[in-house]
């Protein structure tokens, strides 16, 4: 009889704990869970406009996004090659860019023009963003300064010296000198001739 009573407790000990387990896997289905009846609205996407793409013949891998339209603005992040963002706006030059790009202050930066590729769209001209101002001002101490300032001492010219004037010497016949200046040159040379003559003549008969 007592054994019969420890089978029963036992039993019931058993049923009660597979009950509690049972009971703690049903889970009741909440209204969030439940699969609507109704129909669900399609989301569809909205034009993006024109889309700025990274040229694909740069010899990079990346080009920097800046917060303004010049390299004077920090870089705030990088496009690969080939990705394509939407354009936003674009500098009265149009050489610079304004791009959507999320994960900064108003998902706003700026590439350069050379760098991309536009398609073609409107894309209306937007104000630059303030120049940054630099955190620190650059000083120069001009005792410092001085110290790298080079006189150079000028060159001294060489001076011209006039040379001495040219002296061009003259010469006159010495026949002219010693004649008379009314005795002709063709008389004098006839006699020169006829003298020669007779010098040869008187030899010629002194030798026989």
């Amino acid at each position: 009889m007592r054994n019969r009573r420890q089978i029963a407790t036992f039993l019931i000990f058993i049923v009660s704990i597979l009950s509690v387990l049972i009971g703690t896997q049903v889970v009741t289905a909440s209204p969030e869970y439940q699969i609507p009846t109704v129909a669900i609205p399609t989301v569809t996407g909205t034009p993006t406009g024109p889309l700025v793409t990274v040229r694909l013949d740069l010899d990079r891998d990346s080009i920097n996004v800046r917060s303004g339209p010049g390299t004077y603005y920090p870089i705030i992040g990088l496009l690969l090659i080939g990705q394509q963002v939407p354009a936003k706006g674009r500098t009265s030059g149009g050489t610079w860019y304004m791009i959507y790009y999320p994960g900064v202050p108003g998902s706003i930066g700026w590439v350069s023009a050379d760098l991309v590729n536009i398609e073609p769209g409107s894309i209306p001209v937007v104000e630059p963003p303030p120049t940054p101002t630099p955190l620190v001002t650059p000083t120069i101490n001009p005792t410092l300064a001085a110290q790298f300032i080079v006189t150079e001492i000028p060159t001294r010219l060489p001076t011209y010296t006039a040379p001495a004037p040219l002296v061009i010497p003259t010469f006159e016949d010495a026949t002219s000198q010693n004649l008379p200046a009314n005795i002709p040159m063709g008389l004098v040379i006839i006699s020169i001739f006829i003298f020669g003559i007779l010098l040869l003549i008187f030899s010629f008969v002194t030798n026989r």
